[in-house]
């Protein structure tokens, strides 16, 4: 089982225009609501890769009920702590025009301490050896630093494979517990080295540096120049596809999610690193945070190609 913490979700409302205007007025051509926030994105992957998965966190008011209610018509389990406080809001703004998507995320509700013990004791109870827990998205206001390290060191000791995607000191925090696998992207890697990174050799020099600290796997996604897979043995490449673009929402989540899917079901690095990017790819051509078919993934996937670099 893959078990997914969706600590901050958020509803996501996409608005359509034909050409988004700074300071002037703009007409909405359609909206849509989905369930978002990074670890739901997981979730909702992972589903439709045919992967048995549990989303848990904490959610709270109508916006939380939303999310439960689309989560059951998707068929993903769930079982959330309830926040006094409701779920954020995510607004998306697609401009089909300029075939650009701006965000405007809100920080999330407060969380407490009692509100994360919880939380901690249903991902305790759900996992055992051998499944995979994915903690990804930044942690919600009120939540401390090295709270995710403490959770990734207690599932390494229960032979859980831990996935890691998060940002600032909890990211710094949590590699140091050496989680199974991390997915930042350039800009996150860059973080937390301390420098922005440029090169590809030096996207990899950082990533085999954190494979030598502890972390098994790194996949860096880098954009348009696609995505790394590092381990101790191998260095991957693939720039991914040509694809109609959608919406980016969600694309590196779903690159985590069949990662960690492929690699539950025994996949070999490359072949999962495959899956991966095309995953990815196809979910950049949904509109809003809408989730790709499988048939648009093996669409996609026999268009990809992975090389290894080292």
């Amino acid at each position: 089982m893959i078990i997914t913490v969706c600590l901050n979700p958020a509803l996501d409302k996409t608005l359509f225009v034909d050409g988004f205007w700074v300071d002037g007025v703009n007409r909405v051509l359609s909206t849509r609501k989905d369930p978002g926030g990074k670890s739901v994105n997981v979730a909702k992957l992972v589903k439709v890769l045919g992967g048995d998965t549990l989303a848990t966190g904490i959610v709270g008011g109508e916006s939380g009920e939303f999310i439960r209610r689309e989560l059951d018509k998707m068929g993903i389990c769930h079982d959330f702590v309830t926040s006094e406080y409701p779920t954020r809001t995510n607004l998306k703004i697609n401009d089909r025009l300029r075939h650009t998507t701006t965000e405007l995320n809100e920080p999330g509700a407060p969380v407490t301490e009692e509100l994360l013990s919880q939380v901690w004791g249903k991902i305790d109870s759900a996992c055992k050896a051998g499944d995979t827990v994915v903690i990804s998205g930044a942690n919600p206001p009120g939540m401390p630093d090295d709270v995710l390290a403490k959770w990734i060191t207690a599932l390494n000791q229960k032979g859980v494979f831990t996935a890691l995607d998060t940002v600032g000191m909890p990211m710094k925090l949590g590699v140091a517990a050496k989680p199974n696998l991390i997915k930042p992207n350039l800009n996150e890697l860059s973080e937390l080295f301390g420098e922005q990174l440029h090169y590809q050799r030096d996207v990899i020099a950082a990533a085999r540096q954190l494979v030598q600290q502890g972390v098994e796997r790194v996949v860096v996604s880098m954009g348009a120049e696609g995505a790394l897979f590092v381990t101790k043995e191998h260095v991957l490449h693939s720039r991914g596809v040509h694809v109609a673009i959608g919406s980016t929402v969600g694309s590196g989540d779903a690159m985590l999610a069949a990662v960690v899917h492929y690699l539950q079901q025994g996949a070999s690095w490359k072949e999962a690193a495959h899956w991966s990017v095309a995953t990815a790819c196809a979910n950049a051509m949904c509109e809003g945070s809408a989730t790709p078919t499988m048939e648009q993934i093996q669409d996609v996937y026999d268009k990809v190609s992975v090389n290894v670099l080292l």
